[in-house]
């Protein structure tokens, strides 16, 4: 059983996929940055959970115009 020499169109294949595979790499390390950036960044992050939020209720009290 002998190996036959490489046809020129798995030689372009071969770049493709190593174009796709480092593209997608790439993607997936810039996804896993942001993600771990913004969970470093998570203390001043509040969650959706159906209650009132203290940092977004307005004070009546404060303000210029009486």
């Amino acid at each position: 059983m002998s190996f036959h020499e490489p046809h020129e169109m798995h030689s372009r294949r071969l770049g493709r996929n190593l174009g796709v595979g480092l593209t997608l790499g790439a993607f997936i390390i810039i996804v896993f940055a942001l993600t771990v950036v913004k969970i470093d960044n998570g203390g001043s992050m509040e969650g959706f959970d159906h209650t009132v939020r203290p940092g977004l209720v307005v004070d009546e009290n404060a303000g210029g115009a009486e």
